[in-house]
C-alpha cells in the first residue's frame, strides 16, 4: 500500500466550532436498508419541527459553518422538509440534502429549490437493496446517478454530489465511477467514497466507565467475518493506477492516530474533452483562507456555475506549481480561451477506526458534527448517545496480556 506524506498536503483548518459543514438529523425513518448504515431505522422517527428549529439555532450558536447537511434517515420523508430548508436558508447557510433520492421527483425538486436548497448529496451504492436495482453493480448504478444529476441540471444551479459506501468487494469499481464523474463533470460537482466500518465485538469489549455494555445493541456492530478494513491510501492508490496524475491537495487526520488520513480531498480540473490536472496544496490553502477572510466561513459547497469557472483557479498558478503546469497545458490551445474548464472534488473518507489498544480514532475536525441533547456530538456515533447517553469506550479482550507485555518491556529497559 502506498505511503502518503502529510507534509505534501494542506491540513484543512476545520475544527469543532469553525467548520465548513454541520450535520442535522430531522428523522431516523428511512425507505431503504443500506448495509453500512449507522442509524437505526425507526418508522416513527420524525422529530417535531419546533425541535428541529431549536437544533438549527443551537448549531448556528455553537458552530460557524458554510452549510448544513440535512440527513437521517431519509430527510425527504419528513413532512416539514420544505420548512426545514427555509429555516436553514434564513440563517444565511447553505441547505444540503443528503438523500437516497428514491422519492425525489422534478416537481418536488422545484419546491425544494424555491425554498432555498443549495445542493444534494445522493447516497447510491449496490448494498442498499434499492428496488429495481438490487442486482446492479456500482458501474451499472451510474445510470441512476446520471438520472439525478441530469434532473438537478435541468432545474438549474443546484450543487450535485454523490457518495458511495465502499466495501472490499466493490472498491474495484471506484476507478470506473471516477471516470464516469469526469465524463459528466459539467453536471457532477463532487464524488465521495466512504470506507465501510463496523464495530468488532470479537476483538473488543465495550464499556461506559466501569460498566460493560452489550455492543450487539449498536446498529454498527457486526461479526468479524463481515468486517472490512479499508484504508484511505488504498483507494488513493486504486485511482492513481488508472490516472497517474491523480493526487490530493488536503486532508483531515485522526484524533488518536495523527498519521492517518481520515478525509482526503482531491480537486480535478477538466472539461468534457480532456483532463488537465489537479489542484495543489497551496491552491486549496488560498481558497479556504480567503473565503474565510471575506465570509467568516470555510468553504464546502460551490454552485455549479462557480465550478464551471475553473479557469479562474489558474490565476493561483503563481503560488501553486500544479496549477502553473495546468495553465501552460490548457492555454497551449488558444481555442481554450472560449471553452469552460470545470473543477470537480473527489473525497475519500475513512470513518472511525478502533486501534489495537481500543482507542477510537475519530476524524479530527469532523465536519459531520450534530446536536444531541443540546450538545455537539459525532453524528456517526449517535446510536451510543441514544442507547446510553454517552460515548462507548473499547478495550481489547486480551487487555491484561497487553498490559503485562508492556510492563515486562518497560522493566527490561
Amino acid at each position: 500500500m502506498i505511503k502518503l506524506n502529510h507534509q505534501n498536503y494542506y491540513r484543512l483548518p476545520w475544527n469543532l466550532t469553525d467548520n465548513s459543514i454541520t450535520w442535522l438529523e430531522p428523522t431516523s425513518k428511512c425507505n431503504l436498508a443500506c448495509l453500512g448504515c449507522y442509524r437505526k431505522n425507526e418508522m416513527d422517527g420524525h422529530k417535531p419541527l419546533e425541535e428541529i428549529k431549536e437544533e438549527i439555532r443551537l448549531l448556528n450558536q455553537y458552530r460557524r459553518t458554510d452549510g448544513i447537511s440535512i440527513a437521517g434517515g431519509e430527510p425527504l420523508l419528513h413532512p416539514n422538509i420544505i420548512d426545514i430548508v427555509k429555516e436553514i436558508k434564513n440563517y444565511g447557510l447553505k441547505p444540503i440534502i443528503n438523500t437516497n433520492g428514491h422519492i425525489l421527483t422534478k416537481d418536488f425538486l422545484k419546491e425544494l429549490k424555491k425554498a432555498g436548497v443549495f445542493g444534494f448529496t445522493f447516497h447510491i451504492d449496490s448494498k442498499q437493496g434499492r428496488p429495481g436495482w438490487k442486482d446492479a453493480n456500482e458501474l451499472q448504478l451510474n445510470e441512476l446517478r446520471y438520472h439525478f444529476a441530469k434532473m438537478l441540471s435541468e432545474v438549474g444551479d443546484i450543487s450535485c454530489s454523490f457518495n458511495s459506501t465502499v466495501y472490499r468487494d466493490t472498491m474495484q469499481y471506484i476507478p470506473g465511477m471516477v471516470k464516469w464523474a469526469e465524463q459528466n463533470i459539467d453536471i457532477v460537482q463532487v464524488m465521495v467514497f466512504i470506507l465501510y466500518r463496523m464495530a468488532n465485538n470479537n476483538l473488543f469489549d465495550f464499556y461506559i466507565g466501569p460498566v460493560e455494555i452489550n455492543s450487539n445493541e449498536l446498529v454498527y456492530n457486526i461479526q468479524p467475518e463481515n468486517v472490512v478494513d479499508i484504508k484511505a491510501e488504498e483507494i488513493y492508490e486504486l485511482i492513481k493506477k488508472e490516472d497517474p496524475e491523480f493526487d490530493s491537495c488536503a486532508y483531515l487526520n485522526g484524533t488518536s492516530d495523527p498519521e492517518s488520513f481520515k478525509w482526503l480531498l482531491s480537486v480535478k480540473l477538466a472539461n468534457k474533452k480532456r483532463r488537465y490536472g489537479y489542484l495543489g496544496c497551496k491552491g486549496i490553502e488560498i481558497i479556504q483562507t480567503f473565503h474565510h477572510l471575506f465570509t467568516g466561513r470555510y468553504l464546502a459547497y460551490a454552485r455549479p456555475k462557480t465550478q464551471a469557472k475553473g479557469r479562474s483557479l489558474l490565476l493561483l498558478g503563481a503560488f501553486d506549481k500544479r496549477l502553473r503546469k495546468i495553465f501552460f497545458k490548457y492555454y497551449r490551445n488558444p481555442l481554450n480561451l472560449f471553452r469552460k474548464l470545470y473543477s470537480q472534488s473527489i473525497m475519500i473518507i475513512q470513518p472511525i477506526d478502533i486501534l489495537e489498544d481500543g482507542r477510537q480514532n475519530m476524524c479530527d475536525g469532523c465536519p459531520d458534527i450534530t446536536i444531541w441533547n443540546g450538545k455537539l456530538v459525532w453524528s456517526c456515533r449517535m446510536e451510543e448517545q441514544l442507547n446510553y447517553g454517552f460515548n462507548v469506550q473499547a478495550y481489547p479482550k486480551n487487555l491484561r496480556e497487553i498490559i503485562e507485555k508492556q510492563r515486562n518491556k518497560y522493566q527490561k529497559n
